[in-house]
């Protein structure tokens, strides 16, 4: 199965990139991991918060196949402890998902369209994180629920 994660904006701060780098190249013994950056939208200063989302979601829609399997990181999205998320990504491994597309949106979430498209969304708190640090959550709970699928010594319970 390929995994992607999508996310709108480059990382501006060194640190936690080369912390999202470290994850993602541990994720290369596990899974065939792809992280796709699309740029921000411009002149975002002039156009409303909808139209924002708008413009977004046609990029992220632009980058889906009909047979890939979407989940949007999402704070409405259903929370998973480290151990049920690994066991919900090893039933997406069972069930011959090809390509499972994690979406983090950009600054007011995602246009209708992109929820209209979506598969599930997933919550990894009530609690608000900035677009850059979620990415680093990400990568190190997909690491973590590969090393539990796999019996490794990452995750202690």
């Amino acid at each position: 199965m390929q995994i992607k994660l999508i996310a709108i904006g480059k990382t501006d701060n060194p640190h936690l990139q080369s912390l999202i780098t470290d994850y993602i190249k541990r994720l290369g013994f596990y899974c065939r991991f792809e992280f796709e950056i699309l740029p921000d939208i411009k002149n975002a200063k002039n156009l409303s918060q909808l139209q924002q989302k708008e413009k977004e979601g046609e990029l992220i829609l632009k980058k889906l196949q009909s047979s890939d399997d979407l989940v949007l990181l999402d704070e409405h999205g259903k929370t998973y402890s480290s151990i049920s998320y690994a066991d919900w990504i090893q039933k997406k491994m069972n069930a011959g998902t090809k390509q499972l597309i994690f979406v983090i949106g950009g600054p007011y979430g995602f246009s209708e369209a992109v929820y209209a498209r979506a598969n599930g969304k997933i919550s990894f708190s009530s609690m608000t994180f900035s677009h850059q640090m979620i990415r680093l959550f990400f990568v190190e709970q997909l690491y973590r629920a590969f090393t539990i699928l796999k019996n490794e010594p990452y995750h202690h319970q």
